[in-house]
């Protein structure tokens, strides 16, 4: 697998779990009749902010991913932070979705997901830069 299918494979993951964090504000929004915004649920808020989050996130590390991929970066390092992106994200939105937003999860997911960033960032100014 080449860096750049290791990056693929990270985004789909991704862009998976950012579709299926809308699922349920859809069908919340479907069942307490909310059409726009919150319409003042702690359900549907918590909900949201979990979407917005992750919406928030995903982008920019898998553009991060995807320069250090094409800039050489080799496959295994795109596999380690791609993989443990991911598992923070998945992390991250359990917690939301579950409603443990104070939990474990959620800190895992966010120190984690944190962590990663500042990961890319110095591998991109390194790379930048030599």
């Amino acid at each position: 697998m080449t860096a750049m299918q290791a990056v693929a494979l990270y985004a789909g993951i991704n862009l998976l779990i950012l579709a299926l964090l809308s699922v349920p504000i859809g069908l919340n929004r479907n069942k307490k009749k909310i059409s726009l915004g919150d319409g003042g649920d702690t359900e549907m808020n918590t909900l949201i902010r979990g979407h917005g989050n992750a919406a928030e996130w995903i982008p920019g590390a898998l553009f991060g991913l995807f320069l250090l991929a094409t800039m050489g970066l080799g496959n295994l390092v795109i596999h380690g932070l791609g993989l443990a992106f991911s598992l923070a994200r998945g992390a991250h939105a359990y917690a939301f979705i579950s409603g443990q937003t104070t939990g474990p999860a959620r800190v895992f997911g966010a120190s984690i997901t944190f962590l990663v960033y500042l990961v890319i960032v110095g591998l991109l100014f390194w790379k930048a830069l030599t």
